[in-house]
């Protein structure tokens, strides 16, 4: 093994198949640009049924349909429901998009699967007096609003992709979190078709759970705060006091493996990281299982 590597352990992270719609927003100002894409993102819930997104990018001007500042994002969902993930991906597009001045949205998902139509979860935010047209060599609808005026594609394609490929780095100093991480998520970001949807996350979750209405709850096994409480049990090494997780999926495989090892890559050698581990659940949750020494 790659010296560089020793620090890394010879284990898995499952992830599993999901459906995404990739969008790009566009707007007139940066701070509106920035404010309809993290909004519309947030909350990541897809283990409780709804959707989780992340920003995977921000484009210029000369790479958008309408000549205006952009931001690439992505909206994941099960692949149990359609019919509910068009529901839900509305209200982030009509509570966080639409409300914004001078926004509109156009359909940016590759290999698409289907099509989900946005006239009848947002188009009809026009109370019918939104208008179908021809604009940026697009089928798009016009929703009329006090700030004139919201325009979305009429069809937004959606894909199937990977969802859950995480690690861990796990560190034995405190300022060693967030730096790392924003360095992780800033690597992240360079690979086209990934996202970070929880950026830094403190909460590694665990399938069973005394409290199944919640969804998953805390991995007690790796909760440096509890080692000394559950010697027996605890699997946090002696010298770790903080393990963030870094969730990311993507459209495909290969961009998922790509992000993990560009990301890990980026942070092996900054100081105060002790191990570099990945999340499991013993095979009981993803269907893909890789290992982190084989992507590396």
């Amino acid at each position: 093994m790659n010296k560089k590597y020793e620090i890394v352990e010879d284990t898995f992270f499952e992830s599993f198949k999901g459906f995404f719609v990739r969008l790009l927003i566009t707007a007139d100002h940066e701070d509106i640009l920035k404010q309809a894409a993290y909004d519309s993102t947030a909350t990541p819930g897809a283990v409780i049924g709804r959707v989780e997104g992340g920003v995977e990018c921000f484009v210029d001007k000369n790479k958008t349909p309408d000549g205006r500042i952009g931001a690439i994002a992505q909206y994941w969902f099960g692949l149990d429901n359609i019919d509910k993930f068009e529901v839900e991906l509305s209200y982030r597009i009509r509570q966080d998009i639409l409300v914004k001045p001078f926004t509109s949205v156009f359909n940016m998902t590759p290999n698409p699967k289907g099509f989900i139509g946005t006239m009848k979860q947002v188009g009809h935010c026009g109370d019918g007096y939104e208008w179908h047209e021809e604009i940026y060599g697009r089928k798009m609808i016009n929703v009329p609003i006090a700030v004139p005026d919201f325009k979305i594609e009429s069809k937004i394609a959606y894909s199937e992709g990977v969802m859950g490929a995480n690690f861990w780095y796990m560190c034995s100093e405190k300022d060693a979190v967030v730096e790392a991480g924003k360095i992780a998520i800033e690597a992240i970001g360079e690979v086209e078709g990934a996202i970070a949807p929880f950026g830094i996350c403190s909460a590694a979750s665990k399938v069973e759970t005394n409290y199944p209405w919640i969804g998953p709850t805390t991995n007690h096994y790796y909760c440096p705060s509890l080692k000394k409480k559950i010697v027996e049990v605890s699997k946090v090494p002696e010298d770790v006091n903080y393990i963030p997780e870094i969730v990311i999926n993507g459209i495909n495989q290969e961009t998922v493996e790509k992000a993990v090892k560009i990301a890990i890559d980026s942070i092996i050698d900054i100081e105060g990281i002790v191990k570099i581990s990945a999340g499991n659940f013993n095979g009981q949750l993803g269907d893909l299982k890789i290992n982190l020494l084989d992507i590396l």
